[in-house]
């Protein structure tokens, strides 16, 4: 896809969805001697949902996983759309879609691996961090060069916002 063709639909955008584990985290899952998993989440990607909001773009998390450190971090960014254990991710976007009203083409998703794919076929803007796995970058509209826990997720929003 063209450059012209990606900001045209980054231009459509109202919500963001992200994937955690490989786009807001490293894919790396720290324990404690207790048994606490801890999770490391860049502060640039959290800079990325306040700057989405002053354009009128919302940000939301979607997961297979069911961790409070995720919890905690979208109540520190007081992300509403946080969507915990989730298995069918299309079942869940068609969910938002009817309770929001908002059309597939306004809603971007950005993922990272094989539970993300079918998603990704479905948003307006479908991307992927710099070291997705081939099966999520196969079907990604938008391929950022920042690995996944270190600033992706503020790479494809500076992306939206620039096509304002």
């Amino acid at each position: 896809m063209n450059l012209t063709d990606l900001q045209a639909r980054a231009k459509r955008i109202k919500l963001l969805l992200t994937d955690c584990d490989g786009v807001l985290t490293d894919n790396g899952v720290y324990y404690s001697e207790r048994g606490e998993e801890m999770k490391r989440f860049s502060i640039r990607d959290g800079m990325a949902v306040e700057r989405l909001r002053a354009v009128g773009v919302e940000s939301g998390i979607m997961t297979g996983e069911t961790s409070g450190s995720v919890q905690r971090r979208a109540d520190k960014l007081r992300i509403t759309e946080l969507h915990l254990g989730i298995k069918d991710k299309p079942a869940r976007l068609h969910e938002i879609i009817a309770r929001t009203g908002l059309a597939a083409e306004e809603i971007a998703f950005i993922g990272d691996d094989t539970n993300d794919v079918e998603i990704l076929k479905l948003v307006g803007l479908a991307a992927c961090p710099g070291d997705a796995t081939s099966f999520a970058r196969a079907v990604a509209d938008f391929h950022c060069e920042t690995r996944g826990g270190h600033g992706c997720f503020r790479e494809l929003a500076e992306f939206i916002i620039a096509s304002r």
